[in-house]
């Protein structure tokens, strides 16, 4: 059976409890669920199915369990594992501190975009599909990165970082 790996926007240990999340998606018939990290990523084992199919099963399972739903974006851990093996910022020079970072797309964008948009100290450097791909250095009270990707994107999209993109790939 195929792993998949939710992605929840919004998510942080205040709104959810991961033991809670983890019961919903259980409930609504995923095996091997397991969240990673406290930021909203679940994993699970399912039947092969669309990515869209698999965002509306998990929401209405959240929904059904907690009385509330985040927006979800699946994808598979072969995808993700296949991502990271690419590497879509080795061609990028990047400089020492700066974060890398994937922004997933609930509805993906024609890549029509000129690349690299940058705003302050933050630079889209490419799209992939339903991937963005990002960089920037993290300033105090700068929240010029999410600024940017929802100017660019809206607000139909979740964000990670490199490494936790990786655990994701590999639980």
């Amino acid at each position: 059976m195929p792993r998949y790996v939710a992605l929840l926007r919004g998510v942080s240990p205040m709104n959810a409890k991961m033991p809670q999340l983890k019961a919903a998606f259980e409930a609504a018939g995923f095996t091997g669920v397991q969240t990673v990290l406290s930021s909203g990523n679940v994993v699970f084992d399912a039947r092969k199915a669309r990515d869209a199919t698999l965002e509306r099963k998990c929401e209405q399972a959240m929904e059904a369990a907690l009385g509330t739903s985040f927006m979800t974006i699946v994808r598979s851990a072969e995808h993700l594992q296949a991502m990271l093996q690419a590497d879509p910022f080795a061609r990028f020079r990047l400089a020492a501190g700066e974060k890398r970072v994937v922004s997933f797309l609930k509805h993906p964008k024609p890549a029509a975009l000129a690349l690299p948009i940058e705003f302050q100290g933050a630079r889209i450097l490419a799209m992939e599909g339903g991937e963005v791909f990002a960089a920037y250095l993290p300033q105090e009270n700068n929240p010029a990165f999410m600024k940017l990707i929802e100017k660019t994107f809206d607000k139909a999209v979740t964000t990670r970082t490199w490494d936790t993109v990786r655990k994701c790939a590999a639980a």
